[in-house]
């Protein structure tokens, strides 16, 4: 009987994660989004820019993306402790910073998948590929 009470919520949990997704994918970025708060303001703003950058054109599962996220929290949060000029970290260009770091997690970015759509259509209709 004293197991019975915990039946139900394993019930809920699966279904609240059938709803919402995984619920340790949300706690880890929660966990992550404390991190960089704790950044100074410099490397804070720099690795919001950055996060936005990679939700755009990084990996497009939640793994991969959380994975990535939390090295780059890693590679902030190390800079700063050493004292690291924050464009001794980025560089003079973002983007290629960005970019490279980007390379690391090829976990299924959206934008590469749309562009191998795009490029199998093509083919497709004009016969260069079956």
């Amino acid at each position: 009987m004293a197991t019975e009470p915990a039946e139900p919520k394993s019930r809920l949990r699966q279904y609240l994660e059938m709803v919402t997704g995984p619920l340790e994918g949300k706690k880890r970025y929660r966990q992550y989004k404390a991190r960089t708060k704790q950044l100074p303001a410099n490397y804070h703003t720099a690795i919001e820019a950055l996060e936005r950058y990679t939700q755009l054109f990084g990996p497009g599962d939640s793994e991969s993306l959380l994975a990535m996220l939390e090295d780059l929290a890693d590679l902030f949060e190390q800079s700063a402790a050493d004292g690291t000029p924050l464009r001794d970290v980025v560089g003079e260009d973002p983007v290629e910073f960005a970019e490279e770091f980007l390379r690391n997690y090829p976990g299924g970015s959206w934008i590469r998948r749309e562009r191998e759509r795009l490029t199998n259509a093509i083919d497709r209709v004009t016969g260069d590929k079956p």
